[in-house]
């Protein structure tokens, strides 16, 4: 039976990938993969031989259609990201509004996504909050950090390791410095580290090291009542 399936991959640690989601990339027609090498080392590491073909952000306009095509016609298909679950800052939401508008069984497996864990250790309300993924690198962005200054709930964002001390500054500039942060680094992997505190406290941190990785940052909400230790938890 035709059907597209979503499969979250792992964010750093491979032992993350669930029995289900091996057994799904082993039964499906064909994997549409974010970068092919990419996946194409998990596939190895896993023992498992599939076609693939490049689905991502430059492309994905121009081919969504003749997936879809494919997938009405006959074929079952499994859609993987370079990391995590795809449509989350990821290609996919396009893929994904087609098949429904033409009646395609669409299932999305449960499984590794970086905010979660992020969320959950930071310390932070969790009970609601705002996940806004990357902000907006030029226009736009001055109007999306006044507003993430002044969300309610918990505000979760992806950043590069390039631009987290860049933005942890202008966050301090609309929250003011003693809004509680708690920034994670490397998720999953040997080197993962989660650092607390005011983001005064975590801009002087990350401005006397080297920055890698990937980032998570979770900021309290606007009337946030927590108290969080300012030590860095990943040492």
């Amino acid at each position: 039976m035709s059907k597209l399936y979503l499969v979250p991959t792992p964010i750093g640690n491979l032992e993350d990938i669930t029995l289900r989601a091996i057994r799904i990339l082993k039964e499906v027609d064909l994997i549409l993969a974010e970068d092919t090498r990419t996946s194409g080392n998990l596939l190895r590491h896993l023992d498992i031989s599939k076609p693939m073909t490049a689905f991502h952000i430059r492309n994905e306009h121009q081919v969504v259609e003749r997936i879809a095509d494919r997938i009405e016609a006959g074929e079952t298909m499994a859609l993987v990201t370079d990391a995590g679950t795809p449509a989350i800052s990821d290609p996919g939401f396009l893929l994904v509004r087609e098949c429904v508008k033409r009646n395609i069984e669409v299932e999305c497996l449960p499984g590794p996504t970086a905010f979660v864990p992020a969320l959950v250790n930071s310390g932070l309300p969790a009970e609601k909050f705002i996940f806004e993924g990357f902000l907006p690198h030029k226009k736009g962005r001055q109007t999306k950090l006044q507003a993430v200054a002044e969300y309610p709930y918990t505000t979760i964002l992806y950043e590069s390791p390039f631009r987290l001390l860049k933005t942890l500054q202008q966050l301090a500039e609309v929250c003011g410095g003693e809004r509680q942060v708690s920034v994670s680094r490397e998720l999953t992997k040997l080197h993962e580290e989660n650092v607390r505190g005011t983001l005064t406290d975590v801009i002087t941190y990350f401005s006397q090291k080297e920055i890698k990785g990937e980032i998570v940052i979770v900021l309290e909400g606007r009337d946030g009542v927590c108290c969080v230790s300012t030590e860095d938890e990943g040492k």
